[in-house]
């Protein structure tokens, strides 16, 4: 019969520690807890043993005796009338949930506006207000996200960002696309579609855009692309910003593409992607080829029926699930966690969308 005492299994462990270092099992306990009374030398001698034996101890039962909570919080975009796109990262937070909410951990959902810099704001000082143990992030704010992260790190609240990085800040772990990559990437694909001398159009649609804005970073490993290989290639730029909504997508690629009427492709950066394709066929232009990002029903219809040729996407529902559980890995089972952990970058098409799982 196995016995359990402050949640570590005594037969198999403590008690066979204990045995070989000949000390109490109060002793062992004293040192598993970090507790004080206990002289270096036995302590050394005690962590030997542990390694030497390869011993873990039972977190469940660990987690079950302390009978603290543990809060986790996550600060993400809502989903909006715009995009979709929030909706994997939620679920991918309600199944890590689902797996750690037995060792006593909750997590608080906060959702903020992804056009609207103050309610980051209002939302992330919301959290500062409770207790919380560690925290997801997806740090679309530049400026704003620094500010909380610094003043998380003042509070020792281990931080996880998701989507997208915050340049030059100390966090516990990035889990999401190496955005320059990801550009790169549909530049090599764009390659395929256009000749020298051919015209891209690159569109950035946000009602916020920065030199630090993840849109950027796309932008700029698409274009290094070329400029790797010496292709020359005319690229031309829109930002429809600060309106994002279908009329003003439509207005301006009307403007841009009356003036620039000999554009072979066009790579959007983001997952409004579903909008240019919505123009290109409403405006009979579906012979120019069109790139975009993320695995949303608006656009796999576009997919489908051939408008979109290719998207780039990055399991955004796993980057939420990964990110919860590296903060369970460092806080509850004090574990390393990787700095940097990039996903990798899938490229779907109308033969192969049908067995994509986001």
């Amino acid at each position: 019969m196995d016995i359990w005492i402050n949640g570590y299994k005594m037969l198999t462990g403590v008690k066979e520690i204990a045995r070989r270092a000949n000390v109490s099992t109060g002793t062992v306990d004293r040192v598993l807890h970090n507790r004080t009374g206990v002289s270096e030398a036995t302590k050394n001698k005690i962590l030997a043993i542990m390694k030497e034996l390869d011993y873990q101890p039972n977190i469940l039962a660990r987690r079950l005796a302390s009978k603290k909570v543990l809060r986790f919080a996550s600060l993400i975009p809502s989903v909006s009338a715009e995009t979709e796109y929030w909706d994997a990262p939620i679920k991918g937070i309600e199944m890590a949930e689902a797996e750690i909410k037995q060792f006593g951990i909750v997590i608080d959902k906060y959702f903020y506006d992804q056009n609207d810099k103050q309610s980051f704001v209002k939302q992330s000082n919301n959290i500062l207000k409770t207790p919380i143990d560690g925290i997801l992030v997806a740090p679309i704010f530049i400026e704003e996200s620094l500010a909380f992260s610094k003043l998380c790190n003042l509070k020792k609240i281990p931080q996880v960002f998701i989507n997208s990085d915050i340049p030059n800040e100390s966090r516990l772990s990035y889990i999401g696309p190496d955005l320059f990559q990801s550009g790169h990437l549909s530049a090599h694909m764009v390659n395929y579609l256009v000749a020298s001398g051919d015209k891209i159009l690159i569109v950035n649609i946000s009602k916020e855009i920065d030199s630090y804005h993840h849109l950027m970073r796309k932008e700029e490993g698409f274009i290094a692309y070329f400029k790797d290989h010496q292709k020359k290639v005319k690229i031309i730029k829109t930002d429809i910003t600060p309106d994002t909504d279908y009329p003003s997508v439509a207005k301006r690629l009307t403007e841009v593409l009356t003036e620039h009427t000999d554009v072979k492709a066009i790579f959007v950066t983001n997952s409004r992607v579903f909008s240019v394709a919505q123009f290109l066929q409403k405006t009979n232009q579906e012979h120019i080829f069109l790139v975009g990002y993320d695995f949303l029903p608006g656009s796999i219809e576009h997919l489908k029926n051939g408008v979109i040729d290719f998207l780039i996407c990055q399991k955004p529902q796993e980057q939420a699930y990964k990110g919860i559980m590296a903060l369970y890995q460092n806080v509850v089972l004090n574990g390393d966690v990787e700095p940097t952990y990039f996903m990798p970058i899938d490229v779907i098409t109308k033969e192969n969308y049908t067995s994509y799982r986001n």
